[in-house]
């Protein structure tokens, strides 16, 4: 081993570390690695950078533009609303159709963005038909995934394996290569699922109720009781701000808005002062409001109060259930940091972090992907939030019902942008093409394009893609080839597909689906030119298993699912070894029998 094979080396196991540490943010170890690997002489400048450039990235920012223009067009809800139909409240009819539906969707767009999709339906058709949510979820998010694999362009391993080959001069493949295997993997997970997978499912609660205020107040246990109080002008409130006057940290209460002068202000922020005039509506403990009233001199308002009627009305404001989204700018942050009633407009009521339920003061906790948020704000903010890059809406916003913008342009975007990659057309031009359509035609802003984009999911493919041309410039990827290819050396090729198949899957449980790709492709490249193999089909094989992400909830999309879900670790290692099993044993059959 060569110095330089063993500093490559090590800048993969410090990358490896960081990335299942969680120490930094991907992008961030992704860029790390880039400037590491430039630093060190293992490639150029212009290869270090030209990631940023590269056919791969460019496709993965047209996908994401396409996926939120069909969302905001509504055709994905157009969708759903005839698969409910069919479904009925059979169980198994819903997971198969509502699985099948999300598995060919995440063919033609990202994974988690058709389960991000299907969750506000999901979680909707809980409610309202009493149908358990964990007996769904975790079915129609491995479907997600593993429509993953119906196409070159439906996740981030296929769109950057291409780009791979074509480094080192080999033939890419063709936008339906994939599909063989992709069929036969989502039709074997929705069979596992109706067949044997149920029985490793949790048994959830269903309730079913036509209020969605009113189920959502009952499944959360929610405060009810709002009072009503004026602040007179010599108050010892006046002056102070929210924070000062300590509501939420001693006494638990929820100022949920203020009114002045006709305007009411909705979750104040924590700097916002009290004056005097003001009318303040609490939502807690009548013992707790009362003592506050007393403390500070209020005076109670009675059934007149215009705040008064515009809360128990329900037509401006009511709860809403939000989930962090896996990929979200603000994660790992605390509601103090993000500011959230001052940047959304909304009063924090309770937070489901995993298993964790908190309902006194939050403020300073950290967020995760997948937990869930109880807020309280105007149906105008909360509609918006369907939007929000950062949060999936799964509650019913009442009285806001967001109309579809130009469906049948969008999807005749989505279509050209599809049938030109088909055709021939370079993936990124074909794609980008059907973006910029989206723009032109009034689908979506040119700002909402941009807010669509992941950055961090395009810095981590720029970032990670010079650690390739490093492991094959400097010979690391042949000592690792050459090790692993002794170790299959003299048997049946039907094994080396084996080992990829493993390597690849257990890479993808401790690092992004991505990074495994990037890592192991220029190793299996080596690998089979060594055996004397063809290596396009191993490279694909790698691609594939880097999907294979079911027994923890590292993959994007079970992030998404494990808080709505009530998932525990445990859940997804009973309902999750099994369908890893099965999908080795058919990605590497099929991959073995109809690709060499």
């Amino acid at each position: 081993m060569t110095l330089e094979i063993a500093l490559v080396l090590a800048v993969v196991v410090l990358a490896s570390a960081l990335l299942v540490t969680e120490k930094l943010r991907i992008d961030v170890v992704a860029l790390l690695v880039l400037l590491a690997v430039a630093w060190l002489g293992f490639v150029t400048p212009a290869q270090a950078f030209s990631g940023l450039a590269s056919n791969a990235v460019v496709a993965v920012i047209a996908v994401m533009i396409l996926s939120y223009g069909l969302d905001r067009s509504g055709i994905t809800r157009l969708l759903t609303t005839p698969i409910l139909r069919m479904a009925g409240r059979s169980e198994a009819r819903l997971i198969a159709l509502m699985s099948a539906a999300a598995g060919v969707l995440s063919g033609f767009m990202q994974n988690v963005g058709a389960a991000a999709l299907f969750l506000p339906t999901l979680v909707r058709l809980s409610r309202t038909e009493g149908v358990s949510l964990s007996r769904i979820l975790m079915p129609v998010g491995f479907a997600a995934i593993l429509g993953g694999c119906l196409t070159m362009v439906a996740s981030g391993p296929l769109i950057i394996l291409n780009d791979l080959l074509r480094q080192r001069e080999l033939q890419a493949y063709g936008f339906f290569a994939v599909t063989p295997i992709g069929v036969a993997l989502l039709v074997a997970g929705i069979a596992y699922f109706l067949v044997i997978g149920r029985r490793f499912l949790p048994r959830g609660s269903t309730e079913k109720d036509t209020s969605a205020q009113k189920e959502l107040i009952d499944a959360w246990d929610l405060p009810t009781t709002i009072s009503y109080f004026s602040i007179p002008e010599h108050s010892p409130l006046v002056g102070k701000t929210r924070e000062s006057a300590a509501l939420w940290q001693e006494l638990n209460l929820h100022l949920l808005a203020l009114e002045e002068n006709g305007d009411v202000l909705y979750a104040p922020w924590r700097h916002t002062a009290f004056v005097a005039g003001q009318q303040v509506a609490l939502l807690g403990s009548r013992e707790n409001a009362e003592r506050f009233a007393s403390i500070n001199g209020l005076r109670e308002v009675g059934e007149g109060g215009r705040l008064r009627r515009i809360l128990q009305s329900g037509d401006e404001a009511g709860f809403a259930e939000l989930v962090v989204r896996p990929r979200a700018p603000q994660k790992g942050q605390s509601l103090r940091e993000i500011a959230l009633r001052k940047t959304i407009g909304v009063e924090p009521i309770l937070l489901m972090s995993a298993t964790s339920e908190m309902r006194s003061d939050f403020s300073d906790v950290p967020l995760n992907a997948g937990d869930t948020l109880v807020v309280f704000g105007p149906w105008s903010t909360l509609a918006s939030l369907q939007r929000d890059r950062n949060f999936v809406l799964v509650s019913r916003v009442e009285g806001t019902v967001q109309q579809p913008r130009k469906p049948k342009i969008a999807l005749a975007c989505f279509l050209l942008g599809i049938g030109l990659a088909v055709s021939g057309v370079q993936l990124s031009l074909g794609l980008f093409t059907g973006a910029l359509a989206m723009i032109l035609l009034g689908v979506i802003t040119i700002d909402e394009a941009y807010r669509a984009i992941d950055w961090r999911t395009v810095f981590l493919l720029a970032g990670l893609i010079p650690l390739g041309i490093a492991m094959e410039s400097t010979g690391a990827a042949a000592y690792i080839a050459g090790a692993a290819a002794e170790i299959a050396s003299g048997s049946h090729p039907l094994l080396l597909y084996l080992i990829i198949g493993v390597l690849a899957t257990v890479f993808s449980l401790l690092m992004s689906n991505v990074a495994a790709t990037v890592v192991l492709v220029p190793l299996t490249i080596s690998i089979s030119i060594m055996a004397g193999l063809d290596p396009r089909p191993l490279a694909l094989l790698v691609a594939v298993c880097a999907s294979n992400s079911f027994i923890l909830p590292t993959h994007q999309v079970n992030a998404l699912f494990m808080g709505p879900g009530g998932y525990r670790n445990r859940d997804y290692l009973k309902g999750g070894s099994m369908m890893s099993l099965i999908f080795l044993l058919i990605a590497v059959g099929v991959m073995y029998l109809c690709y060499t």
